[in-house]
C-alpha cells in the first residue's frame, strides 16, 4: 500500500512537470502568435485587433485536449499495473 502511495507521489510530481512544461510551451506559441499577427497588421497596414477572444478560445480547446490527453495515459498506465500486479499473483501461485 505503502510503495503504491509513493508510486502515485511520482507520478503526480511526472504530471505537474509536464503541466508546467505544456503551459510553458504554451505561452510561448500565445507570444509568437501576437507578434506574428502584428508583423502582419503592420504589412497590411491595419488596425491591430484583440485577439483576446481566439487566445480564450484556443485555450479552452487545448486545456480539455491536455486533460482527455492525460486521462487517457492514467487509464493506460493504471491497467498496466494491474495487469503486472495479476502477473505477479499468477508467477507467486
Amino acid at each position: 500500500m505503502l510503495s503504491r502511495l509513493q508510486e502515485l507521489r511520482k507520478e503526480e510530481e511526472t504530471l505537474l512537470r509536464i503541466k508546467a512544461a505544456l503551459h510553458d510551451q504554451l505561452n510561448r506559441l500565445k507570444v509568437e502568435e501576437l507578434a506574428l499577427q502584428s508583423m502582419i497588421s503592420a504589412r497590411e497596414g491595419n488596425v491591430t485587433v484583440s485577439s483576446a477572444p481566439l487566445m480564450e478560445e484556443h485555450q479552452n480547446m487545448d486545456n480539455e485536449t491536455a486533460i482527455n490527453q492525460t486521462k487517457l495515459q492514467l487509464q493506460m498506465h493504471v491497467r498496466g499495473e494491474e495487469e503486472e500486479e495479476e502477473e505477479e499473483e499468477e508467477s507467486d501461485s
